[in-house]
C-alpha cells in the first residue's frame, strides 16, 4: 500500500510541473504581442487557384 502513495504523490507532482511549466510557455508566447496578419502579397489569389 505505501507503494501506490508513492506512485500516486510522483505523478501528481509530474502532473503539476508540467501543468506550471505550459502556463509558463503560454503566457511567455502571449507575451511577444499580437498575431500580424500575413502580407497580402504573399496570400494567393482566386485566379491562382482557377488556373
Amino acid at each position: 500500500m505505501e507503494r501506490k502513495k508513492i506512485v500516486a504523490i510522483i505523478t501528481g507532482a509530474i502532473s503539476l510541473i508540467l501543468a506550471i511549466a505550459y502556463l509558463f510557455l503560454v503566457q511567455l508566447l502571449d507575451f511577444r504581442g499580437p498575431m500580424q496578419p500575413a502580407p497580402l502579397s504573399q496570400l494567393p489569389t482566386v485566379a491562382e487557384y482557377i488556373s
